[in-house]
């Protein structure tokens, strides 16, 4: 347990050749059914759910738990990294089956209805600070679910305790299709991030690895 932040998991779908998303990060399902159902019980164990709004403009996800074909009587917190204020109006992540939270930069002005605005950084989102606000809120575990951006720099920034990859057995190509971890990636190899295999496990449609970080 940390004292100054809450447990972080990273969760995501990859194909073999480590993209997220078609090229034009066009959403293609990557999981299977059995994996959706393995991310829905994920997400129930944990207190908030952070997703870039990278993900909310491609992808327009309702980020809820759904146990059963039901909706779950727990409902996450909805994390929203968006420094600029992108999050369309209409968008799931802002209806009322969960309580949603946008985190921006200082200059940014825009405010949701559905939604609580909090101010992390300015020219982007200050990682480090946003887990710190969740812990006092009480958030004990959040679950990182994307995009490519967002995890990079939860990883960059070591923040990250455990980390699950679903490998969908297809290869999707394309030099502009998302990665697992976009952004600037490590400018040395002293600065890779290394990872502790800790399980593989075969499921249906792919292998899911859970990593820890060293």
């Amino acid at each position: 347990m940390h004292a100054n932040r809450p447990n972080v998991i990273i969760n995501c779908a990859m194909s073999v050749d480590g993209k997220l998303a078609l090229p034009m990060r066009k959403q293609t399902r990557i999981s299977s059914q059995d994996d959706m159902d393995r991310v829905y019980k994920l997400r129930s164990m944990c207190d908030a759910i952070i997703v870039g709004v990278g993900t909310i403009l491609a992808d327009d996800p309702g980020l809820v738990v759904k146990l059963d074909g039901k909706l779950s009587e727990h409902q996450p917190l909805r994390v929203v990294l968006d420094t600029n204020g992108r999050t369309p109006e209409g968008a799931e992540v802002l209806d009322d089956r969960a309580t949603t939270l946008i985190a921006v930069g200082e200059d940014c002005t825009t405010k949701w209805a559905g939604a609580e605005t909090i101010v992390c950084g300015k020219e982007k989102i200050d990682i480090k600070q946003l887990l710190e606000e969740l812990k006092k809120r009480d958030i004990q575990k959040v679950l990182v679910e994307g995009g490519g951006e967002t995890i990079w720099s939860f990883l960059h920034t070591k923040l990250v305790d455990d980390m699950y990859v679903f490998i969908g057995s297809m290869v999707i190509g394309g030099k502009d299709s998302p990665t697992l971890a976009d952004g600037e990636g490590s400018p040395t190899s002293n600065e890779i991030i290394p990872l502790d295999l800790e399980e593989m496990r075969q499921m249906e449609g792919g292998i899911l690895l859970h990593y820890r970080l060293m």
